[in-house]
């Protein structure tokens, strides 16, 4: 993991609470800058890594049929305002030649990817990516959903509005019988 620099975190948070005329030695946020850095440290920790590394091991089994992983809870930063985006991951694709990933390996990879400052439709490529170089399969397909603290708490002000988006490799992006299979899964 990339080292995170907690002194100068505190430092900043310090001068934000400053900037906005608050009171940094006041009972209520004397620890605050202390936390926030703590938090900064645990929410981006996903700096420095690499998800293909979930990939490093593959398991060889004879299954060339659908594997989807639906309803991964996932959280990340956006990278524009520095706010929350939480929401579920869905991740399915087709193995090929015998090249099976753990099903905790791809919760791993959407967790990692998402834990940096970051853009819901880089996190929703980049797991694609991944999974298409490291596993070779027939097709990828990656769905988002999201809700964005920068929609809900500023700007438009539109609480519970979702953003979905995906990322169909291979099979998926060819055969619309494949990637109709996935999105009646994902109703049920």
């Amino acid at each position: 993991m990339k080292e995170v620099n907690r002194p100068q975190i505190e430092e900043a948070v310090r001068m934000i609470l400053e900037a906005i005329g608050e009171d940094p030695s006041r009972e209520g946020l004397l620890d605050t800058p202390k936390r926030v850095a703590k938090m900064y440290e645990e929410v981006f920790s996903g700096l420095g890594k690499n998800p293909e590394e979930y990939f490093a091991t593959i398991f060889g089994e004879e299954h060339e049929e659908l594997v989807l992983v639906k309803d991964i809870p996932f959280f990340s930063m956006c990278e524009h305002h520095l706010v929350p985006f939480f929401g579920k991951a869905h991740v399915a694709y087709i193995p090929q030649n015998g090249k099976v990933a753990g099903l905790s390996k791809l919760a791993r990879a959407v967790e990692t990817v998402a834990a940096r400052p970051q853009l819901q439709e880089r996190i929703t490529s980049t797991v694609a990516n991944v999974m298409m170089k490291k596993l070779e399969p027939h097709g990828v397909m990656v769905i988002l959903e999201a809700e964005h603290m920068c929609m809900t708490m500023r700007g438009i002000k539109k609480p519970g509005a979702k953003t979905v988006t995906s990322a169909v490799r291979g099979i998926f992006a060819t055969d619309s019988q494949a990637r109709s299979e996935v999105l009646s899964l994902l109703k049920e």
